[in-house]
Formats: structure tokens, C-alpha cells, sequence
């Protein structure tokens, strides 16, 4: 009788990030979810390495708004990753992940750089300054950036331990919309690379793990889901599946019809 799988199928085989292990390959975000109930849920659901949080857009609430999401913050227990969403300028990114660092007690920092308002694209020609600015002062780097193989490589050159990659613009469900480049940066860069932005289903998810890479980040699919909690676990199922998948080793696939019922044992008649 074959034992159950864990919780996570990768608990036997963590995501390590600048050398800090994780049990999951999902990392969750916190905003636009119904109400705190359901993001906690969902939270629970899918038990996700980290959650993000917005400084700015948290300083933006009420003081009673604040509380109440800081106790969550706390009962969740799960780890923190600021991040700089919002951001324009390379120091707006500085001074917010300093602030972030001093009001979550901690050195992990998800860089955003945006480029551009309508696409959310981030601002790639100043990118790598920026998370090379961050890295000397002492941060652990996530940087949300396109799927061009040079910005990633450059970005990789300045100290980034992991690249986090788009699918696609940041909150359109489209799923990957460039496999090529995707298979490209998995095959090139030997870093952690988490899919960030983009993907609206588990399938979604599912794939870009069975290419290789190593956890995504979700926010909008989740939270703008019918049911949030159930969306959760079934993006956390759909990331182990696909994680399970990549290190099975699929078949390549084929040109032509390959049989696969055996042969022994069929009835076998020859002319005489």
C-alpha cells in the first residue's frame, strides 16, 4: 500500500531562497480578497512560503484598518514578504523598502519598478541599478520583472539569488504568453525563477512548473476568484502536481502514434 503524500509533495523537496528553505512553492498576496476572513481561509488552504504585503497600501487604511490587518498579519504566522508595488522611481523603491524592513523586522524585499501605468510593465532600464542599490544594503531581492533573458541574466550578475518572471501583465489571467522565452530563461539561468503575474488557473500554474520553474506568486487569481479558499487549495494542488511532474522526467513528445498495449499474451495467428 503506497503512503499518503504530505500536505506538500515538496516537503521532500524544498524551495531554498538566498539559502532559506521553504516547504511550499507558493507564494500568496494579500490584497482585493472579499474580507480578512477569507483571505485567512485561503491562507490556511494553501499554506503558502510567504505572503506579501503592500507598505504603501497599507499606510493608505485607517488606523483601525491597520490594526486589524496587523493582528491577521500575526495570526497567520506566516512569513512576510514586503514588497514596492506602486513605485515609479528607483527611490521611491529604496525609501519604501527601508521602511519595510524597519516596520516588518525583516530583509526580504519583493522589487517593483514600474514602467509603465497601463500594462503595469516594470521599468526594466533602471531595474538592475535598483536591485543592486537594494542587494549592497543588506536585502534579500525578489525582483518582479518581463521574461527577457538579458534583463533576468543582468539581474542575476548584480547579487539577485531568484528572478521572479511574468507570465503575463500583471492581473489579466492570461497564463504564459511567451512559452518560448519562458523555456528559455529555465534552460539559461540556474537560479531560483518564480513565475510572478499573470496566471489566472491551476493549470496555469501547473504548466509553468512542469517546465522547470521553481514556485509562483498568486494575488489576483485567488482573490478575485467565486470562492477565494477554494481557488487557494486548488492553486497549491495544481503547483505540487506540477512540481512532481518536472522532476518525473515527462515523455517527449512524439511525431507520430506510439503503441502502448502490450503485446504478450494477444491472440497471434499465421498463414499456412
Amino acid at each position: 500500500m503506497t503512503a499518503p503524500l504530505p500536505k506538500h509533495f515538496t516537503n521532500v523537496d524544498p524551495l531554498v531562497l538566498y539559502g532559506e528553505r521553504f516547504d511550499s512553492r507558493l507564494l500568496l498576496g494579500t490584497s482585493r480578497y472579499p474580507s480578512p476572513q477569507i483571505l485567512e481561509n485561503a491562507v490556511k488552504q494553501s499554506d503558502p512560503a510567504m505572503i506579501t504585503v503592500s507598505l504603501r497600501r497599507q499606510g493608505s487604511e485607517t488606523a483601525e484598518a491597520h490594526n486589524g490587518f496587523w493582528d491577521l498579519l500575526k495570526k497567520m504566522a506566516v512569513p512576510v514578504l514586503p514588497n514596492t508595488a506602486g513605485c515609479h522611481s528607483p527611490q521611491e523603491v529604496i525609501t519604501t523598502a527601508q521602511m519595510a524592513r524597519e516596520v516588518f523586522e525583516t530583509n526580504w524585499i519583493k522589487l517593483e519598478l514600474i514602467g509603465d501605468d497601463y500594462t503595469l510593465q516594470p521599468d526594466t532600464l533602471r531595474l538592475v541599478q535598483t536591485a543592486e542599490t537594494l542587494i549592497k544594503d543588506g536585502f534579500k531581492v525578489l525582483p518582479y520583472c518581463t521574461e527577457d533573458l538579458i534583463l533576468c541574466q543582468r539581474l542575476v550578475d548584480v547579487g539577485c539569488q531568484a528572478v521572479m518572471p511574468w507570465a503575463a501583465p500583471i492581473g489579466t489571467g492570461q497564463g504564459p504568453l511567451n512559452p518560448y522565452a519562458m523555456k528559455l530563461l529555465r534552460e539559461r539561468l540556474k537560479v531560483p525563477l518564480l513565475v510572478d503575474a499573470g496566471l489566472g488557473l491551476p493549470s496555469h500554474a501547473c504548466t509553468v512548473m512542469e517546465w522547470g520553474f521553481d514556485g509562483v506568486l498568486l494575488n489576483t487569481a485567488v482573490a478575485l476568484a467565486v470562492d477565494p479558499v477554494s481557488m487557494a487549495k486548488a492553486f497549491a494542488m495544481a503547483v505540487d502536481a506540477g512540481r512532481s511532474a518536472f522532476l518525473s522526467g515527462a515523455i517527449q513528445s512524439q511525431q507520430s502514434a506510439q503503441a502502448s498495449t502490450p503485446l504478450v499474451g494477444t491472440p497471434f495467428w499465421h498463414q499456412t
